[in-house]
């Protein structure tokens, strides 16, 4: 009997690089992080040099305005590593990692979902749902690059609420029977990364029946699992199964490799999971301007602890919000920028970041307070996806580096 039958969670067989000698330069931050600061990618660029790396195998989206030029230059890359046997089948089954960054050490397990119980539309009651609102417009350049890809890399942080800690921790606790995959430090100042291959049955029947528990206590309208990091990315994985889906007969549906996706798996109760704010930076304007766009939110300059925080070359000022638009600070916030036409806006994930651009830049930051991360799969579950953007899990530098490797197609 086949253990996860009848589940949105299941076992992979994934990919690593051949060579340990390599590992140092192979794993790279999630593809959507510094989008505004190229020299952060360009640092990451030099230190591979001429090494193969999961930098050729994505495209920053810094760099999204070169992908006619870059998408054949991955999928070329991917062929390359798979015929010279750089990148290997390495697991059948899962893979336990515990990252260490600057907030401490987190759990998790890569494995695969089923992108048939995911569905990121408004009022979605599927077992896997957004955290934040999917803006479809994001998903057709990502797709250019998944579109004719033999792998996928991902950066998707999927989270349970698993408050009793009955799925990944009990792995970790066994840790010394699993083969040791990798353990290496992290570019850019991302921290080291280990991981064990998890592909005994007794352990993989154990995490299936603590996610079936889990599934079963749930209440009506209950999250099983909520994606936490890189919902565009599975968004697109979704659109791009759909398009599959539509150029197979029936019975190939459903072991298809494009019917599911790789994400890593997150305890949303892993004490150094951090949330995050993630602020705002508008461009060409100055600060007038952007208080004229957020005047409907009745902003009070105060000395005390702030809804939101303007950063300009003149200094910072402080306010707090009077006619709140949304509960979040950063709902406001997104709803009255929104209103304006063709605003140049980026999300920063880190003060010193949007500091950094604002001294550099004709531009206004808008720091915005962070999230108690207890309150999201309630919160989800009763009024749907947040503001996109709401919050980041870590700042940048503690997103999930690109490491495994799956194929997706036959």
């Amino acid at each position: 009997m086949n253990l996860f039958e009848d589940m949105c969670i299941r076992p992979g067989t994934f990919y690593l690089p051949a060579d340990e000698k390599t590992m140092e330069a192979w794993p790279v931050v999630a593809c959507d992080q510094y989008t505004a600061q190229k020299d952060v990618w360009q640092a990451a660029y030099d230190f591979v040099g001429g090494r193969p790396s999961a930098l050729r195998l994505i495209i920053p989206e810094a760099y999204l305005d070169e992908s006619d030029v870059r998408v054949p230059q991955v999928h070329a890359a991917m062929e390359r590593y798979l015929s010279e046997g750089i990148l290997r089948e390495m697991v059948n089954g899962m893979v336990l990692v515990r990252r260490v960054t600057q907030s401490g050490a987190r759990l998790g397990l890569v494995l695969t979902v089923d992108l048939e119980a995911y569905d990121y539309r408004p009022g979605s009651a599927s077992d896997i749902r957004p955290t934040e609102g999917t803006i479809v417009s994001r998903i057709p350049p990502r797709q250019k690059v998944r579109r004719g890809a033999q792998l996928e890399l991902s950066h998707v942080l999927l989270l349970c609420d698993d408050a009793r800690r009955t799925i990944i921790e009990p792995v970790y606790a066994k840790r010394a029977a699993l083969r040791k995959l990798y353990d290496t430090p992290l570019m850019l100042n991302g921290g080291s990364i280990e991981g064990w291959a998890v592909e005994d049955e007794e352990t993989l029947g154990q995490i299936a029946e603590a996610v079936r528990a889990l599934k079963t206590g749930l209440t009506e309208n209950g999250i099983l699992f909520a994606v936490g990091d890189g919902n565009h990315s599975l968004a697109t994985a979704k659109t791009h199964w759909e398009e599959i889906k539509q150029t197979l007969p029936e019975s190939e549906r459903s072991h298809h490799p494009a019917r599911f996706a790789m994400v890593e798996l997150n305890n949303i109760y892993d004490s150094a999971l951090i949330f995050e704010p993630i602020h705002r930076v508008v461009f060409g304007v100055g600060e007038e301007d952007v208080l004229t766009m957020l005047n409907d939110a009745g902003l009070v300059e105060t000395a005390g602890t702030p809804d939101l925080t303007l950063i300009t070359k003149q200094g910072e000022r402080a306010f707090r919000i009077t006619c709140p638009l949304h509960s979040l600070p950063v709902g406001t916030v997104q709803q009255l920028l929104d209103r304006q036409s063709g605003l140049r806006l980026d999300y920063v994930h880190g003060e010193d970041a949007v500091r950094g651009i604002v001294a550099k830049e004709n531009a206004v930051g808008i720091l915005l307070p962070p999230m108690d991360k207890s309150l999201l799969f309630p919160a989800v579950a009763k009024n749907g996806p947040l503001p996109r953007k709401t919050f980041s899990m870590g700042e940048a530098n503690e997103k999930r580096y690109y490491m495994e490797a799956r194929k997706i197609t036959e």
